[in-house]
């Protein structure tokens, strides 16, 4: 691998750090990931779609991101948006790495970042120290105004960026409980995230501490509101699709089935009951799990359990009592029909899987490639099934058990399930029947769920 020279830097992918004059310079992860990137492509202007594929290449971010990025590394190099020297950027299209002398070095052996090291300059006098600005106190005030502006929220985002490089605790002692001092605290919680050397940002114990977790919330939703907004919509797609494909593999072998008197018909039928109940599920769990994401960093699993069920309960209870009201109103017919629970329990399990299968991915939401979104889309497949044959056990039934009871509750009715239950060796629809269609509901709503949920924008 080769390591890279430049002005008084080196970069060293093989090991790395950043250099300079001997002294390493601190850069999170993916920072360091696309400093690298620029300069082994610096004989090219980089689209920032390019950037995104391959910096974050598992989780999708808001163009702010990038944005944030590209000022840290401005930063620790010393660089001036307005008279760059090693990062140029390039107006709707991305950004290049321009420092002319790059020289490139084997980084196999033979290198000690002391060899670089330099005396360190002389120290301020006590006079000059006693003499200079405090350097807390216009940061403090950036970080806690009101902002009125996209330029202002960047503005204050680097404000809150110095503040950690300053100091985490002398900045939050500073802070205090001065007027605007809750919205501050938030900014500055976000954003260790992406600071090197952060220290910790507390918000349970803190002053205010249920304002500032307001004001966290708000803060990261509406960075990623664009991005959960189409990745719950594209949940909703995948529910749909998968509700849709159950209905027809059912129905088909409802048709097919010796003793049934379902025609073909029910085969459409069946697809697109299962198609409105899947997209109805997954606009209501993937919605849960987009905020969630979006929302919270340091309780990821909580928070996408939390909102998974809470999602999946809204919408159980709102499809539970518009299924007994048009049943009734309707066709005259009063029958149990669930919904409330079996959201509450798939959305938990759902948000519980996806936890733990995109455990790893930090920094944005999620969004896996190739064999790891397709293991991902097992991982809460399973885990709804689990939950779907649980449902059933308990007697609980889902959409095909419900089809069954208003099928029978209805005289004429061709979707009676009972061939399907005879088909298993039961001489009716019965416990083990509504088992094993419920959890191949489970299965097939979450892995169609997550599918939708993760595609990743083009």
């Amino acid at each position: 691998m080769a390591r890279y020279r430049f002005d008084e830097f080196v970069l060293s992918p093989r090991r790395r750090v950043l250099m300079r004059d001997g002294r390493e310079l601190p850069l999170i992860p993916r920072y360091f990931d696309l400093l690298v990137f620029l300069v082994t492509h610096r004989h090219e202007a980089v689209h920032r779609r390019d950037i995104f594929d391959r910096v974050w290449s598992d989780v999708v971010v808001s163009d702010s991101a990038l944005s944030q990025a590209i000022r840290t590394i401005r930063r620790t190099l010393g660089d001036d948006s307005r008279e760059p020297r090693y990062i140029r950027t390039v107006s709707r299209h991305g950004y290049q790495f321009v420092w002319a002398e790059v020289a490139e070095e084997d980084d196999d052996h033979g290198w000690s970042p002391l060899a670089d090291a330099v005396a360190p300059a002389a120290t301020d006098t006590p006079a000059e120290t006693a003499a200079a600005p405090d350097p807390f106190e216009p940061l403090l005030e950036r970080v806690t105004r009101i902002s009125a502006s996209t330029a202002d929220d960047e503005d204050q985002r680097e404000a809150a960026e110095l503040l950690h490089a300053l100091g985490t605790s002398d900045a939050l002692t500073r802070l205090g409980t001065r007027p605007g001092h809750e919205r501050a605290r938030a900014l500055l919680r976000d954003a260790r995230w992406d600071t090197p050397l952060a220290g910790d940002v507390r918000i349970l114990g803190a002053p205010a501490a249920a304002t500032v977790a307001w004001h966290l919330a708000a803060l990261r939703l509406r960075r990623a509101a664009r991005i959960a907004a189409t990745r719950w919509a594209g949940a909703s797609l995948g529910g749909g699709v998968a509700g849709a494909l159950g209905g027809a593999v059912g129905g088909a072998i409802l048709a097919a089935s010796p003793g049934s008197a379902a025609s073909s018909a029910v085969i459409p039928v069946l697809a697109v009951i299962g198609a409105a109940c899947g997209a109805a599920g997954g606009a209501g769990v993937g919605a849960g799990l987009s905020v969630a994401e979006a929302a919270f960093r340091s309780r990821r699993t909580i928070a996408l359990v939390a909102g998974g069920a809470l999602g999946g309960g809204l919408v159980g209870t709102l499809a539970q009592w518009l299924s007994r009201w048009s049943l009734a109103a309707l066709v005259g017919v009063h029958l149990e029909v669930g919904g409330a629970i079996e959201g509450l329990a798939i959305g938990a399990a759902a948000g519980l899987g996806y936890a733990g299968a995109t455990a790893l991915a930090e920094g944005g939401l999620a969004a896996p490639r190739g064999w790891r979104r397709v293991a991902t889309a097992a991982v809460v497949g399973l885990a709804c099934a689990a939950a779907t044959l649980s449902l059933a056990l308990a007697g609980r039934a889902l959409v095909g058990g419900t089809v069954h009871l208003i099928a029978e509750a209805s005289q004429g009715s061709q979707v009676v399930l009972t061939p399907l239950g005879r088909l298993l060796g039961e001489p009716d629809f019965g416990p083990v029947s509504a088992a094993v269609l419920g959890t191949g509901e489970g299965f097939l709503f979450g892995a169609g769920l997550v599918l939708g949920l993760t595609r990743r924008p083009r």
